[in-house]
């Protein structure tokens, strides 16, 4: 494939040019708005008082009624503190709200689910969960989202454990979920087996030890595997890790991973290396051609830093990898998160699932890559492109089964029901803004 720098940097930068103006003219990208009927003020004695006593006695008598009775079912928050947001740091809470807003915005479109952005103006990991402890009766779920490390593994692992309702890290879950399957796909186009490939990871932050947690999980062998932080790689001889209690996450995967003690530079770990996942540094020289060189025959390369990857993927190409993934729409492979929530979200939501379980991300992961499979796999696609509609409702089908399986679901559906359902919803959210866009009541802006 040809590629024009300057073409694709002046596309990169397009969004960021007119966001300011867009976010101004909207006012925001989300509302609230009515979905039941309002035919004059009368209706108002049936959707308030005296009417909604008797919904509010049924979920008295029978508190599972929520769930039939109010938006609960179908309604997810969005939470975040602002100490890590995309590639621009701890901005603050007010800062990180255009963030969570846009996350809810594809929530909606892409997964038909209801999402509302919160942002909390604490950085005390202690009030962050007891708030999110406190808010869990309004809502089906919860999404948390650009919280730093190492506070965010102990928020998400006391949450998984304290909430009734679903908690989920779309950092560390949902890139470790779409990054799978791309990996998945992947190894199948050059006929590797995932148990016999070394993986270098470039970066030990909670996306990519997520990430390595769950293709382990998968079948890789951590042994043969090294990541690498900002001091080097990671091994069972790392003191400033292994005697820090704030680092366990990290400490565990100095315990499983680099057998060998490996201390030597990345791009010598990277010499005979199958694979190589970077959620590092944007570039474009973090990777250098070099390293690439010394690769495996048929590598596979993941750069997935944003706005710009660690190097050009027509650069990894040159220097000998066989695919390239990385986290933007206008190179091929676009490894990205919105391809993993919403369907997970739905099928989470709609069998009532009391949690997320990695089991559940595996199931989402191998789901999304038949779906591109189904399609046809080649070294430019791997994985499907987001406007590919019914990967979400085939992810729902496939996270809900697997939450059925596991014994942690309320609802129990076949898997033609979870699809059917959750094409159902997510079609009548795109409709919807469609409409909306086309009768005039979503303005249309010149930019």
């Amino acid at each position: 494939m040809e590629y024009n720098e300057e073409e694709l940097l002046a596309k990169a930068n397009k969004p960021q040019e007119i966001a300011s103006q867009l976010h101004s003219y909207y006012k925001g990208k989300i509302a609230v708005t009515p979905k039941c009927r309002v035919k004059d003020l009368r209706d108002f004695d049936v959707w308030y008082s005296p009417g909604v006593a008797s919904p509010c006695m049924d979920i008295v008598k029978n508190p599972e009624k929520v769930y039939e009775l109010t938006c609960k079912w179908n309604t997810v928050a969005v939470i975040s503190d602002g100490t890590r947001v995309l590639g621009l740091g701890d901005i603050g809470p007010h800062a990180a709200l255009p963030v969570m807003e846009g996350k809810a915005l594809i929530y909606k479109y892409l997964g038909g689910v209801d999402a509302f952005p919160i942002c909390l103006d604490t950085k005390d990991p202690d009030k962050f969960i007891e708030t999110v402890l406190l808010l869990h009766p309004s809502f089906g779920g919860i999404n948390l989202e650009d919280i730093a490390q190492p506070k965010c593994f102990d928020i998400l692992d006391r949450l998984r454990k304290e909430s009734p309702i679903p908690v989920w890290h779309d950092d560390q879950q949902g890139t470790a979920t779409v990054t799978l399957a791309g990996l998945v796909n992947a190894l199948k186009v050059v006929d590797k087996k995932i148990e016999d490939v070394k993986i270098v990871f470039m970066g030990a932050g909670a996306s990519n030890i997520r990430i390595s947690d769950i293709i382990f999980r998968a079948g890789a062998d951590a042994k043969k595997c090294i990541m690498y932080d900002s001091k080097g790689p990671l091994h069972k001889n790392r003191t400033d890790i292994n005697d820090n209690p704030s680092l366990k996450e990290k400490s565990n995967i100095c315990r499983i991973s680099n057998e060998m003690c490996f201390d030597g530079p990345i791009d010598e770990a990277l010499r005979g290396a199958d694979v190589l996942i970077a959620l590092s540094k944007p570039g474009p020289d973090s990777v250098k051609s070099q390293w690439i060189s010394k690769m495996a025959k048929d590598s596979i390369v993941f750069v997935c830093a944003n706005p710009v990857p660690e190097i050009w993927p027509w650069e990894a190409k040159k220097a000998g990898a066989r695919i390239v993934a990385t986290g933007r729409s206008d190179f091929p492979n676009q490894v990205n998160n919105s391809l993993g929530f919403p369907g997970i979200f739905r099928g989470v939501l709609d069998v009532r699932a009391k949690t997320i379980t990695d089991e559940m991300c595996i199931a989402a992961a191998m789901e999304l890559a038949k779906t591109a499979e189904d399609k046809g796999l080649s070294e430019d696609y791997i994985i499907p492109a987001m406007d590919e509609w019914e990967v979400f409702p085939r992810e729902a089908a496939a996270v809900g089964t697997k939450a059925i399986e596991q014994g942690i679901a309320e609802k129990i559906l076949t898997w033609e029901e979870l699809y059917k359902t959750a094409e159902s919803i997510i079609s009548k959210a795109r409709q919807e803004t469609k409409m909306l866009t086309e009768e005039g009541f979503i303005g249309k802006n010149s930019c």
